[in-house]
């Protein structure tokens, strides 16, 4: 079974490095989430305004489509901070499982800081931390401490997949 898996969590938690990561491992295909928001979401997030659940919609429905496309093998970069964002993903793609890249605000805005030429503004990490819905009480979610060095972080979550069936 190679059902596809989320990295997800808050901005600067290493979701496309650690989803890289993962899909290199496992020769999967890395659906890289930021590439489907639309120039409006874009714009916002660069002038430090929040998206909100209406700015979300289309952008959670192409991830959907993506996802529904992909007949496994896929490893998703997504926020995914609320459940019922979690939930869309999931009813596109049963046995959809989440990485919970966990990481404290103060980590989150030094690494979102650092980021040269990214969309991003640093301004909205607080936003990000008030919108999480941490996923620990559901099910096909393994939590990790984002800040261990990469290498550890793909160990642990090829042998979670592995466990897991993938």
């Amino acid at each position: 079974m190679n059902e596809p898996v989320v990295m997800m969590g808050v901005a600067g938690c290493g979701k496309s490095s650690v989803g890289a990561a993962v899909a290199a491992s496992r020769g999967w295909t890395l659906i890289e989430g930021d590439a489907f928001h639309g120039p409006a979401n874009l714009d916002k997030m660069s002038r430090g305004v929040p998206l909100d659940d209406a700015d979300r919609e289309g952008w959670l429905a192409s991830l959907a489509d993506a996802l529904g496309r992909q007949p496994g093998g896929a490893v998703l970069t997504c926020s995914a901070l609320k459940r019922r964002y979690r939930d869309r993903l999931r009813a596109a793609a049963p046995g959809l499982r989440f990485v919970f890249l966990d990481i404290d605000p103060q980590e989150a805005l030094r690494r979102v800081a650092q980021r040269a030429d990214h969309f991003f503004s640093a301004s909205l990490v607080d936003n990000q931390f008030a919108t999480l819905e941490p996923p620990l009480d559901e099910a096909g979610v393994l939590q990790v401490d984002a800040t261990r060095p990469l290498p550890q972080l793909v160990e642990r979550i090829d042998a979670w997949l592995a466990k897991e069936g993938a």
